[in-house]
């Protein structure tokens, strides 16, 4: 029994000197697999290091230089480019910024009515070509609106055989919405501008907010917002914004929330998240948001050259910039008065009366009745003025106040109770929205 035990013994001795890599592979597979109740058996043929290693060596010959040239001839490819059109767009000199040298192209764009009628003379027009390789015209496209009614046609020019044609045909609109979202580093716009925001985003934004927000002096560096708005478009082209329909701000550690809702039957306006109405019984400014030149407090007076109480607020601005009333009332006076020039004053009930002064319009006249937000007027230079701007007042029972702190003081109505499980539901999907846009905006950050 011994000579055979040795017997064996010699074999796997023998083995283990023959080929001691596999037989280290197989002990370490048994010693893993151990755990499990399974492993895999190493193969014990040669080793792979021990095998002959030959180098082959073959010439590889180019195909000539010739015949890659003339392959490269046969093949063509076609060129894209969108350029904005120019008030001072010639048929030329439009087509050279899209890349495009055809004279037979120049001439017929500068003959064509609809062309002309469509594109040139008209500034800010989105222009799509597609031409050869060889820097010919093939097609032309271009969005515009012939009217007011929001109606949108394409002009389409082709080359055919037979030259190029021209054609308007019916564009198709697209409704949807738009999610961002940005930091404030030292204003408004700056931020807005720098999220590719639109202007007329952020001037909703500001009036969403007013209440709420002092534009001019609360905002923080580190702020910031997120938004969810409408947006009209054509062939993915972006051609208009529309209403904001929800969005959150975060100024000085505290969160602002609003959204749009009407209910059945009524015109719609912004609330909280919590049913709350953001419409107050007077607006903030009576100009969109704008940079103030002199708010509520003392100043050196610009003509009578001594510190006096400024007892209104200055709104910068051109001349023709509509004002409007912050408020439901009734205009008390409207014409010329003293050092105000052209001004108006409109009593809003037994307390409280507002007054714009160096108007360059008058739109209202006195016992008028005016709604909050309709334009009464437009900013002038008239009276002691020593610019274009606004300067406008709020008097309670006579004596002058902040505006800003009687807007924010004034009451607002909560949803209807009829109305509020309609709201709640839009407002839990207004939610998820402001939540992506918040994931939108911080993604961007980091």
């Amino acid at each position: 029994m011994n000579n055979g035990l040795n017997t064996v013994s010699d074999r796997l001795l023998s083995l283990v000197q023959r080929h001691p890599k596999r037989i280290t592979a197989l002990v370490a597979a048994v010693l893993l697999g151990g755990g499990s109740g399974a492993f895999a058996v190493a193969s014990l043929g040669p080793d792979a290091a021990d095998l002959p290693v030959r180098q082959i060596t073959e010439s590889v010959q180019p195909l000539p230089l010739q015949e890659q040239a003339a392959a490269l001839d046969l093949h063509s490819f076609n060129l894209f480019r969108t350029e904005t059109t120019r008030s001072s767009d010639t048929a030329a000199s439009l087509l050279q910024r899209l890349g495009i040298a055809d004279a037979d192209a120049v001439a017929f764009l500068r003959s064509d009515a609809l062309a002309n009628k469509a594109i040139f003379g008209r500034a800010g027009r989105t222009v799509k070509a597609e031409a050869t390789d060889k820097q010919a015209l093939l097609s032309l496209s271009a969005l515009w609106s012939p009217g007011n009614d929001g109606a949108i046609q394409r002009l389409v020019v082709e080359k055919t055989a037979k030259g190029f044609r021209s054609r308007m045909e019916d564009a198709q609109l697209d409704t949807t919405s738009r999610l961002a979202g940005g930091t404030i580093h030292s204003s408004l716009f700056a931020a807005t501008d720098e999220a590719g925001i639109p202007d007329a985003v952020a001037t909703q934004l500001a009036e969403i907010f007013s209440g709420d927000i002092d534009f001019r002096r609360a905002l923080r560096k580190g702020d910031h917002f997120s938004v969810v708005y409408e947006t009209v478009e054509a062939d993915g082209q972006l051609l208009r914004t529309g209403r904001v329909l929800s969005a959150e701000f975060f100024s000085n550690g505290k969160a602002y929330q609003a959204m749009w809702f009407a209910e059945p039957g009524q015109k719609g306006s912004y609330y909280a998240l919590n049913g709350q109405s953001l419409r107050r019984a007077f607006l903030s400014a009576p100009v969109e948001f704008s940079r103030i030149t002199s708010g509520f407090s003392m100043r050196f007076h610009p003509i009578l050259k001594l510190w006096k109480a400024h007892l209104g607020v200055d709104y910068a601005g051109t001349i023709g910039t509509p004002v409007r009333t912050v408020g439901d009332g009734v205009v008390e006076f409207a014409g010329v008065q003293n050092g105000y020039g052209n001004v108006i004053i409109v009593r809003h009930n037994n307390h409280n009366e507002t007054l714009y002064a160096h108007l360059s319009q008058i739109n209202v006249r006195a016992g008028q009745k005016v709604s909050q937000g309709e334009h009464i007027g437009a900013i002038g230079a008239t009276g002691w003025a020593t610019g274009p701007h606004l300067h406008f007042e709020f008097r309670v029972d006579g004596a002058h106040q902040d505006p800003m702190t009687v807007a924010r003081q004034s009451e607002s109505q909560p949803l209807s109770a009829a109305a509020k499980p309609m709201f709640d539901r839009l407002a839990a999907t207004m939610r998820q929205q402001l939540n992506a846009a918040s994931a939108v905006q911080q993604a961007s950050a980091d």
